[in-house]
C-alpha cells in the first residue's frame, strides 16, 4: 500500500525548503554581485562569471536525481544539499571580503564557493521537487507548485530586506556575519520541514516497467532519453524557458531608450511585471486545483495557452517598440506577466506529474534532467536576448526598431514552445484532476503517460 498524499501543511513546509533555497541564493547572486560592483569597484563580468558558472553547474542536476533514485530517499539529498549550498554562501562571502585586500586568490575563492551552491541548489532543489511529484495529489499540484515557488521569492524578499538592514553600515565582517547566519538558519529551516515527512513507501506491482536502480548514470540517462515524452518534454522545457529569459535583461532598457522612463519609472515596470506574474500563477492554481480543472481544462491547456498569450504579449510589446510613447506599455507589461505566470506554473505541476511516468526508479533522473535544460537555457537566454538587441542596433540602426525585432523573435519562440507543447502526449487523457486511469502532464507544461 502506498503513502498517502501530502496534506496542504506538508506542501506548506517543503515549500519553506525553498523559502531557505531563495535566502541564500538571493545573497550571493544579487547582494554579493552589488558588493563586488559598487563596494569594491571590481568589473561587472567577475560576478556575471560567477553567478554563470553557478547556472552551468546545474548540469548536475541529472546525476544527482540518480544519486537519490539509487538511495531511494530524498532527503538526505534535500538536506545534503542545502549544507553544500549554504557553505558555498559562506565561502563566496568571505571570499568577496577577502576581494578588497588580494583580488586574484580570492576570485579563485569565490569560483569555489560558486561551485558549492551551483552543486547545493542541484541537489536540494531536484531531490525537492521529485519528493513533491510523488506525495503531492495530482488535482493539488497546480496549488502545490505554486505555493512552493511564491515561498521561493518569499525568501528573496525577506532576506533583502533583513541582510540589508544589518548590512548597514557595510563591512566585510559584517558581509560574512550576515551571510553566516543566513546560512544557518536556511540548513536549520530545512532540517525542521523535511523531518519525517518522505516515509518509507513499501515496494508495489505498479504494471510500469522497473530497473536496478543501480543501473549505472549514463544507461539510466540514455533509458530516459529514450522515453518520447520525456526526451519531447525535455526539448520543450529548454525553448520555453529560452524564450521565457531572454526579455529579463531588455525590458527595462528598452523602457528606458524608447519610452523615455528614468531608472525608478522602468523599475516599477518590472514590479508591474512581477505583479502580473504573481497574478497568473494565483488563476492557475485556483482554476486548475480548486475546482479539480474540471471546468477550466487541462495542464496541457494552461501550458500552450500561456505560451500563445505570452507570444501575444511580446507581439504587443514589439508594437510598442514601433508605436512609441502612446502604447499602453504598463497594461502590456502587465498581461506579458500574468500569461508568463500561468505558463510557468503549469509547466513546473507538469514536471511533478510527468516525473513518476515511463519507467520506476528514474523520477530523480528525469526531473534533474528537465531541471538542466531550464538552467542552461537560463543562461543562454539572458546574454541572447542582451545580444540580439546589439546586433538588431547595430543592423537596423534606430532602438525602437531594434527592441521591436528582438520582441517580435522572443514571440515566436514562444510560438514554437505552443506547438511543442501541444505534441506531447497527444494520445494519452490529459485531464486534470480527472479520477480516470492517465494522467497528465504538459510543459515547464502538461505531460502524461496512461496507467493501468
Amino acid at each position: 500500500m502506498s503513502l498517502p498524499p501530502l496534506g496542504w501543511f506538508s506542501i506548506f513546509r517543503l515549500g519553506l525548503v525553498q523559502t531557505a533555497l531563495g535566502s541564500i541564493v538571493v545573497l550571493t547572486t544579487s547582494t554579493l554581485n552589488r558588493v563586488m560592483v559598487v563596494e569594491l569597484a571590481l568589473p561587472a563580468m567577475i560576478p556575471g562569471a560567477l553567478v554563470g558558472l553557478h547556472y552551468a553547474l546545474q548540469v548536475m542536476r541529472p546525476r544527482m536525481g540518480y544519486g537519490s533514485d539509487v538511495g531511494g530517499r530524498r532527503t538526505p539529498w534535500i538536506i545534503g544539499g542545502m549544507v553544500m549550498l549554504g557553505l558555498g554562501g559562506v565561502i563566496a562571502a568571505i571570499a568577496t571580503a577577502w576581494m578588497s585586500v588580494q583580488p586574484v586568490p580570492a576570485i579563485g575563492l569565490a569560483g569555489i564557493g560558486f561551485l558549492f551552491i551551483g552543486l547545493g541548489v542541484s541537489a536540494a532543489g531536484t531531490s525537492l521537487l521529485v519528493l513533491l511529484a510523488k506525495r503531492v495529489d495530482a488535482a493539488r499540484r497546480p496549488a502545490a507548485a505554486t505555493i512552493v515557488w511564491l515561498m521561493m521569492i518569499a525568501g528573496f524578499a525577506i532576506t533583502a530586506i533583513l541582510a540589508g538592514k544589518n548590512l548597514d553600515p557595510f563591512s566585510p565582517q559584517r558581509l560574512v556575519a550576515v551571510a553566516a547566519v543566513v546560512s544557518a538558519i536556511a540548513i536549520l529551516v530545512t532540517v525542521l520541514a523535511v523531518a519525517g515527512i518522505e516515509g518509507h513507501e513499501p515496494a508495489a506491482a505498479s504494471g510500469r516497467e522497473t530497473d536496478d536502480p543501480a543501473t549505472p548514470f549514463k544507461a539510466a540517462l540514455i533509458q530516459v532519453w529514450k522515453e518520447a515524452e520525456a526526451r519531447q518534454f525535455t526539448i520543450f522545457v529548454f525553448v520555453s524557458m529560452l524564450a521565457y529569459s531572454a526579455q529579463d535583461l531588455i525590458l527595462e532598457p528598452f523602457a528606458g531608450s524608447v519610452f523615455l522612463m528614468t531608472p525608478g519609472q522602468s523599475t516599477k515596470l518590472g514590479g508591474i511585471q512581477h505583479a502580473g506574474v504573481f497574478v497568473g500563477m494565483l488563476v492557475v492554481a485556483v482554476l486548475g486545483s480548486a475546482v479539480g480543472g474540471r471546468w477550466f481544462g487541462s495542464l496541457k491547456t494552461w501550458t500552450v495557452g500561456g505560451c500563445l498569450a505570452s507570444a501575444v504579449a511580446l507581439f504587443g510589446m514589439s508594437g510598442a517598440g514601433l508605436v512609441g510613447t502612446s502604447w499602453p506599455l504598463q497594461a502590456n507589461v502587465f498581461a506579458l506577466g500574468v500569461s508568463n505566470g500561468a505558463f510557468a506554473i503549469a509547466a513546473i505541476a507538469s514536471m511533478m506529474t510527468l516525473a513518476s511516468n515511463g519507467r520506476e526508479q528514474r523520477e530523480g533522473v528525469r526531473m534533474g534532467l528537465w531541471g538542466a535544460a531550464q538552467a542552461i537555457a537560463f543562461g543562454i537566454g539572458g546574454f541572447a536576448g542582451t545580444m540580439a538587441s546589439d546586433v538588431a542596433q547595430y543592423l537596423v540602426g534606430t532602438a525602437s526598431t531594434a527592441y521591436a525585432c528582438v520582441f517580435a523573435l522572443e514571440a515566436g519562440v514562444f510560438l514554437v514552445s505552443a506547438i511543442l507543447a501541444s505534441q506531447i502526449g497527444r494520445s494519452r487523457g490529459l485531464h486534470l484532476g480527472a479520477k480516470t486511469s492517465a494522467i497528465s502532464a504538459a510543459g515547464n507544461g502538461v505531460l502524461a503517460e496512461a496507467r493501468d
